[in-house]
């Protein structure tokens, strides 16, 4: 895995949202959650400047953040897309949504384009199996989509 490096904006950034939760351990998923929502992402450094600041092992904190599908170690796209593979969305080609998405944005399952404009992920459920099969852009949700609706959902996106 590449290396990021962390100007010294970003880890005043970190330093600060921890010292905002009081630099407490018990407040790490708060911390995680800010972190994350500053910089995009959570990489090893960032959870190394972390385990500095609330004195917490970055072993503990790497736990958390791997256990939890909502924290990311890799950057997301400016429009993150997710298939959802569910039961009711897989008998009804999400797969096959899946592979149009990945044939569209010629990227794979968690990969960014090279543009950065769009990240691809696959998750379990979404509550949503009335309209399977589904997907999400950012939060709004794409119901009954087939491989042919792919194109025009990216286009949405594309410019924006």
């Amino acid at each position: 895995m590449t290396r990021i490096s962390l100007n010294s904006k970003k880890i005043e950034t970190i330093k600060e949202i921890c010292a905002s939760f009081g630099n407490k351990p018990s407040e790490i998923i708060n911390i995680l959650h800010k972190v994350q929502g500053a910089l995009g992402f959570l990489p090893k450094e960032v959870q190394e400047v972390i385990s500095e600041e609330i004195r917490m092992p970055v072993a503990q904190i790497y736990g958390i953040v791997s256990f939890y599908s909502f924290f990311s170690m890799k950057p997301k796209g400016e429009h993150p897309i997710s298939v959802c593979l569910g039961t009711a969305c897989y008998v009804r080609d999400s797969e096959k949504v899946l592979d149009e998405f990945k044939r569209q944005l010629g990227v794979g399952i968690g990969e960014l384009t090279d543009d950065g404009k769009f990240s691809l992920d696959c998750l379990r459920c979404v509550g949503a199996c009335g309209l399977a099969p589904v997907a999400l852009v950012g939060e709004k949700v794409y119901g009954r989509i087939t491989p042919a609706q792919v194109k025009d959902i990216i286009a949405e996106y594309r410019d924006k």
